[in-house]
């Protein structure tokens, strides 16, 4: 059964920084950040793929930063200059593209208010 930990968010002043951590229980050739808020659906934060091409939404290029390790399966996600427009869950996506199959974490909240 595959598995994606997140860990990170919490609250935190606008201009702030936080980071979110991702390990999965196996090996993904992409591995990113989605975020969704009440009333709106779930939207692209950036993604790396395991040859590290990465992809960013227009409103967190220059401010938010994905890496990942590919030993140990796990992708983060660096936040700074964090704004209140910010403020979602942010969900760690895993995407196999031999078999089309996509996979969730649980999410965790993600707060920027002062």
């Amino acid at each position: 059964q595959v598995q994606l930990v997140e860990s990170g968010g919490g609250l935190v002043q606008p201009g702030g920084s936080l980071s979110l951590s991702c390990a999965a229980s196996r090996s993904f050739y992409v591995m990113g950040w989605y975020r969704q808020t009440p009333g709106k659906q779930r939207e692209l934060v950036a993604t790396v793929t395991s040859s590290v091409n990465t992809n960013y939404a227009d409103s967190v290029k220059g401010r938010f930063t994905i890496s990942r390790d590919n030993t140990n399966n796990t992708v983060s996600l660096q936040m700074n200059s964090l704004k209140p427009e910010d403020t979602a869950v942010y969900y760690c996506y895993a995407y196999r593209p031999f078999t089309k199959s996509t996979y969730w974490g649980q999410g965790t909240q993600v707060t920027v208010s002062s």
